[in-house]
């Protein structure tokens, strides 16, 4: 590889914005070929191109902490194979957790860039597959060991020499519950690999590969000069929290502790997870790669979040494991439920809330709330799988209210599943969605509030809730309260009602599963919020009329929402 070769920095920037378009049209050729909405709908993919050692240099939005898992991936399948071994043509799947930083409905197919026979980057592709001969269709939320959790592939060539392996996809096609989409889907992201091969490819032509190779150092080194002066500015210190996840899937009345030391120095910072759960028997633990990746996500927006990603935003970040607790995995732990990894960033977020309150929100609704519906759809006879996560209450921070129904921080990038979407594509009707009033925490900047979906099935079905903070509350403020949390109730107001978190769930034609988000911690002494606010929250229908009374000591007409100010100065008085 050239590494005497210079570049000024107007063809590195050049150079730069080649390299995004080229990610971006990566996720464009991805989202028109996939088969699955959970893709093109959902954008549950990471993208990137890399340098030779593996290292992002520019990425197109989706799950975040995908992109940066990538990177761990590819330098582990690097070692695994022998750069020798990587071909022109060349395109892997790796889904081995422990190497790929994701379960295995995650695979990670990736393809060596060659420019004149000599290796200058890869590109990348992560996806959410629908079925790999895991033990249950759609989701595993109680497997005890990686066996149960199905088909692996370390470092398997899909296409050798641009020559496809048939031998791989017949393992797929007769392992598979669902072949077709599953096959279609790992083929768009040959696609998308394909054409980040080749956008890159014309750049090391028109510029050259010691050219393109010096620009792609100069990137990620300008990225770490930025993430170390933004580090300077940031509070020094040593703060730890704790929270935790509902249960382990096997376990189910055990609280799992997730317990972080966050240090921040001139030099770096550095997450510490010693202390957090051992012996966990369920798929909750995370492969080593997932938790440097969410942990990167936290640095990412604490300190470089206008720029995009590169990896050098993150030499300045060390994350500490013990292998064999549940932030580290090693074989044979299960790892299928990742949403430790979704939960873990807000636990990081609450270690620096006691150093930094001006700079952090309050925890939002704290889950990604997904709820996947499986089946034979009546109408076509033909199975049928569609997911949808849904949007949660951010916490209210220092410089204002916490967003309203929107995703949750893992997934940036992410939308959820259109109602038109779900419906055509399921025997599900969507009977109610909207805001979930009361649920944000009370502040003087109020947490956001979370959203309810109704989902009534009109077929026999599998309803498999994916919702793993319900126990506790998003967590607040500077004497904010808490938001109202997380839950999912089967068939309300019923005989068979069951309110729970994350299920796996037989249902009858005519059942009904509503998933209630939770809405974020509120930041500050609510009676300090302005009156006027709290009349405007209640004529949104934010904050019900009993409510702004009771938890902000604000009298609001029902009928016209003006505030009583008399009324108001007594609540808040009495107080």
């Amino acid at each position: 590889m050239s590494t005497t070769t210079t570049t000024d920095s107007i063809t590195t920037e050049i150079i730069r914005h080649g390299l995004l378009a080229a990610a971006d049209e990566m996720a464009r050729n991805l989202c028109r070929t996939a088969y699955n909405t959970v893709v093109y709908e959902i954008h549950d993919y990471g993208i990137g191109i890399h340098d030779a050692h593996g290292d992002v240099v520019a990425d197109a939005p989706g799950i975040a902490v995908f992109t940066r898992g990538n990177d761990h991936g590819i330098k582990r399948a690097i070692e695994f194979l022998g750069r020798d071994a990587l071909e022109p043509g060349d395109v892997f799947i790796l889904n081995y957790p422990y190497w790929a930083s994701a379960h295995t409905l995650d695979p990670l197919v990736f393809a060596p860039i060659h420019h004149d026979g000599e290796l200058i980057g890869f590109a990348s592709c992560r996806i959410h597959v629908l079925d790999l001969k895991q033990k249950d269709p759609g989701y595993v939320l109680d497997s005890t060991d990686m066996y149960q959790e199905g088909l692996f592939f370390p470092c398997s060539r899909l296409y050798r020499r641009g020559v496809q392996n048939d031998d791989v996809f017949n393992i797929i096609r007769f392992n598979s519950r669902m072949p077709e989409r599953t096959i279609g889907d790992i083929q768009a992201q040959v696609s998308a690999c394909v054409t980040g091969v080749r956008r890159t490819q014309q750049i090391a032509a028109k510029y050259g590969a010691g050219v393109l190779t010096a620009a792609m150092d100069a990137i990620n080194d300008h990225g770490e000069r930025l993430a170390r002066l933004a580090l300077a500015k940031l509070p020094k210190g040593t703060w730890t929290a704790h929270d935790f996840v509902d249960s382990d899937g096997i376990d189910t009345d055990r609280l799992i502790k997730l317990n972080v030391t966050v240090t921040i120095s001139d030099d770096e910072m550095v997450i510490d997870w010693t202390g957090s759960e051992r012996d966990v028997k369920g798929p909750i633990n995370l492969p080593l790669g997932q938790t440097e990746a969410f942990c990167s996500l936290i640095f990412k927006a604490l300190t470089t979040p206008d720029t995009p990603v590169v990896a050098g935003n993150f030499r300045p970040l060390r994350v500490v494991t013990e292998p064999g607790s549940v932030m580290h995995a090693v074989p044979p732990m299960p790892t299928f439920t990742l949403w430790t990894g979704l939960l873990g960033g807000e636990v990081v977020l609450k270690a620096l809330a006691q150093g930094m309150p001006d700079r952090v929100p309050a925890c939002s609704g704290g889950d990604v709330c997904s709820m996947m519906g499986l089946g034979v759809n009546p109408r076509t006879g033909e199975a049928w799988l569609e997911a949808t996560n849904e949007a949660v209450g951010f916490g209210g921070h220092a410089g204002g209210d916490g967003e309203d129904g929107i995703m949750h921080l893992s997934e940036p990038g992410c939308r959820n599943n259109p109602v038109e979407v779900l419906e055509t594509k399921s025997p599900m009707f969507i009977e109610w969605y909207g805001y979930r009033p009361d649920s944000g925490g009370p502040g003087r900047h109020r947490g956001g509030v979370g959203v309810g979906r109704t989902y009534r099935f009109t077929a026999p079905s599998t309803g498999i809730c994916l919702v793993y903070k319900t126990k506790t509350r998003p967590w607040a403020i500077g004497g904010g309260r808490p938001g109202e949390s997380n839950h999912v109730i089967l068939n309300p107001g019923t005989d068979r009602e069951v309110v729970q978190g994350g299920s796996y769930n037989r249902l009858e034609a005519g059942e009904v599963l509503v998933n209630n988000t939770g809405g974020g911690g509120g930041y500050g002494d609510p009676f300090e919020r302005e009156p006027a606010r709290v009349a405007a929250d209640v004529r949104n229908g934010f904050v019900s009329v009993e409510a702004a009374a009771r938890d902000y000591g604000v009298s609001v007409d029902p009928v016209t929402f003006e505030v009583d100010e008399e009324a108001t100065a007594r609540l808040r008085a009495s107080r």
